[in-house]
């Protein structure tokens, strides 16, 4: 039974990681609000009740896509700060220490990107029937 060796990467590979990832959020969290703009503007024009529950699910969905966006800067702002501990204790041999690298905040991340482009895709193909 062979393990498979942990991946060491340096401390300013992970904190790219952290900064790209949290750009990324923030910019997926303003244009939710940018959406959802728009599905005001489009709730202001249609009050039939099959419009108004398809757009009670698209305002569910970013409700919970802003959680997920919270509860991810939250773990990597998490995680940065214990990083950043590492390097205030260790102030010499920080540049030469290798981490363990965050594969699971980076799949949770891809994950998340994945999930709200695809709802994107989706809420774009509904707006164009509905405008």
């Amino acid at each position: 039974m062979s393990t498979t060796a942990e991946k060491r990467v340096h401390l300013a590979d992970l904190h790219s990681d952290h900064q790209l990832w949290l750009n990324t959020l923030r910019f997926c969290k303003d244009e939710i609000g940018i959406l959802e703009k728009r599905l005001e503007d489009i709730a202001s024009r249609n009050t039939g009740h099959e419009v108004m529950a398809e757009l009670e699910h698209f305002q569910n969905r970013y409700i919970r896509e802003r959680e997920v966006i919270d509860e991810l800067r939250h773990d990597i702002k998490q995680h940065e700060n214990s990083l950043e501990r590492s390097a205030r204790e260790h102030p010499v041999a920080i540049d030469h220490v290798l981490f363990k690298d965050h594969h699971d905040l980076r799949d949770r991340v891809a994950t998340f990107e994945k999930l709200y482009w695809e709802l994107k895709g989706e809420l774009m193909r509904w707006l164009s029937t509905r405008m």
